[in-house]
């Protein structure tokens, strides 16, 4: 499934790909995003907060989106299961892992993913979909292949330890 970043884009501009066929578009930028959600309201679009969460901005994103890409603290996602509206049913989210081991980057350890998304996975309001990683830039496709595999490969070990996981969040625009 593509989905449509459509940070800094306006919500005529989403509108247009909505009309195309667009159904799934990912903001990282909440504020931006509560409006468009608001002026978009009508139409049959899944949202999706791609952005880093922060703990002032989890009732925002509890409330007004269908899925979180970036969780990476088991403080996040009981905050996020703790304002989660009732009538809406539980959020979709991934667990995001910093698979290149960046220190600049945002994610949990390889090692740490089965403690924290079997945490994840006992909250009701959270149903954990899969995982989520950006890898390290590199101009070598068979080195961000690997990245991706190694996603890939983590998400079939939880699997066979009782998760269920079918989603993996890859990558940006600009990688090969």
């Amino acid at each position: 499934q593509l989905l449509a970043v459509s940070k800094r884009w306006p919500a005529s501009d989403l509108r247009i790909a909505w009309q195309q066929g667009v159904r799934c578009f990912g903001e990282s930028y909440i504020s931006e995003a509560i409006d468009k959600i608001n002026e978009l309201k009508g139409l049959d679009i899944e949202w999706h907060c791609i952005g880093p969460v922060q703990s002032n901005k989890t009732r925002q994103i509890a409330k007004n989106f269908d899925w979180v890409h970036s969780l990476c603290s088991i403080k996040h996602a009981r905050r996020v299961h703790d304002q989660r509206p009732t009538g809406l049913g539980p959020i979709n989210a991934c667990l995001q892992v910093n698979i290149s081991n960046e220190p600049s980057k945002s994610g949990i350890r390889v090692e740490d993913a089965l403690e924290i998304s079997s945490e994840i996975n006992k909250l009701d309001n959270i149903r954990l979909r899969g995982l989520m990683a950006i890898p390290a830039p590199c101009r070598a496709l068979e080195q961000q292949r690997q990245a991706f595999r190694q996603l890939h490969e983590l998400q079939s070990q939880l699997n066979t330890q009782g998760l269920s996981m079918d989603t993996l969040s890859m990558g940006m625009s600009g990688d090969i």
